[in-house]
């Protein structure tokens, strides 16, 4: 299991090829379920683990998103195609375990093809419990199981 220091590392230095190696895959199997995911999204919304941004052309108008990442560089491209987008999106270098916000803060939370890459993935869950209203929703696509 990588240590979070590793797996910022990891995607720091894989950010501009990450595209381009996963590309394929996106369009041939996971397009169409993110499209599905993100369009249930509404509110409030943190987006955990956004990567670089492959998420944001999904939702809807009326959200008001915030999105998160542990890899600085992954964040720049994610910024990228928010501003191609025209999309007002703000962005924070995070960790996933150790959110920053308040509890309760969020009418929608989503993580998608995330869970596998955390060290400690049952920790992350649960701060997006934390930070999601009551009343809200938690989306999650992923695609394996965890043994915890």
């Amino acid at each position: 299991m990588l240590s979070k220091r590793e797996v910022r590392e990891k995607y720091d230095n894989f950010a501009k090829w990450y595209n381009l190696a996963e590309g394929f895959g996106e369009y041939l199997l996971i397009r169409k379920l993110r499209k599905e995911l993100i369009s249930q999204a509404s509110g409030n919304v943190l987006e955990v683990g956004v990567g670089t941004g492959r998420n944001i052309q999904y939702y809807p108008k009326s959200c008001r998103i915030t999105a998160i990442d542990l890899s600085s560089s992954m964040l720049e491209i994610a910024q990228k195609q928010a501003r191609e987008l025209r999309k007002d999106i703000t962005f924070h270098v995070m960790d996933a375990e150790n959110l920053s916000f308040s509890d309760h803060s969020f009418d929608t939370i989503v993580d998608s093809l995330c869970l596998c890459t955390y060290p400690n993935p049952i920790s992350a869950l649960h701060e997006m419990k934390r930070v999601c209203k009551r009343d809200g929703r938690i989306l999650l696509l992923e695609h394996g199981r965890t043994d915890r």
